[in-house]
């Protein structure tokens, strides 16, 4: 066997095991690129840019929406922010988020309960539901706001599978079971 030939062979075994490897990679997820592929919002950097990023290319404002991207500020536990999609709006006070990163690393979560606590209601602070607790988490979290995009959620945006389903499957099929969905607590798409 010559030289070119065991080459070649090296780099197609190298090659299929990176493909193998991809879909465990594919599997953790930032909030920020998560909340991007699923609300359709095309905003990149870390969380705590997105405010600033979204004014006058989206909408922005306090009221929940479906589809909307909820801002969390920069705190002391959360130096780059969070960003979480809104998948229902239960009352002027609670929604349902669908976001990653959160209560475990590089997991995604649909479809979890959040309040307004804010003093102005305006949800300008909130608490989120929190797995390992099983609950709200005692925590309460500064947010900018409302980003509202202008296309309905993954409308446009390229599938990337989280298991065997697209990120688009996933989106609807997330907006879709939180219509129904309970309102206490979360559904983890852990693997």
């Amino acid at each position: 066997m010559n030289l070119k030939v065991l080459a070649a062979r090296v780099a197609l075994v190298f090659s299929f095991g990176l493909m193998a490897a991809a879909p465990a990679a594919a599997q953790f997820w930032q909030c920020a690129p998560y909340a991007r592929e699923i609300s359709g919002i095309d905003i990149r950097g870390n969380a705590n840019t997105w405010w600033g990023q979204a004014a006058g290319r989206y909408e922005r404002g306090n009221e929940p929406r479906v589809g909307a991207v909820l801002a969390f500020k920069a705190t002391a536990r959360m130096r780059v922010g969070h960003v979480a999609m809104v998948s229902r709006v239960v009352s002027d006070r609670e929604v349902l988020l669908t976001h990653a990163n959160w209560s475990r690393p590089g997991r995604v979560e649909a479809n979890v309960r959040a309040i307004d606590v804010s003093p102005n209601n305006d949800w300008s602070m909130v608490k989120v539901w929190y797995a390992p607790q099983g609950g709200l988490g005692t925590s309460n979290y500064p947010t900018s706001g409302f980003i509202y995009g202008d296309d309905a959620p993954a409308a446009s945006h390229p599938a990337i599978d989280t298991d065997t389903r697209s990120t688009t499957a996933l989106a609807n099929a997330t907006i879709a079971a939180a219509a129904k969905a309970p309102v206490t607590g979360g559904i983890s798409l852990e693997q």
